[in-house]
């Protein structure tokens, strides 16, 4: 994922209003994959 793709999906969580745990709720995810996305970060 590149750092553009990441900072871009930090932005729309953050303009629609959610935490990073509401929007792992929503895509049934783990918080902690949404943080790692945002990061930039594909793998562990």
């Amino acid at each position: 994922m590149t750092l553009e793709l990441a900072d871009r999906l930090a932005a729309l969580r953050k303009e629609k209003g959610y935490s990073q745990e509401e929007l792992a709720e929503k895509l049934g995810v783990s918080r902690q994959a949404v943080s790692k996305w945002e990061r930039g970060v594909l793998h562990s």
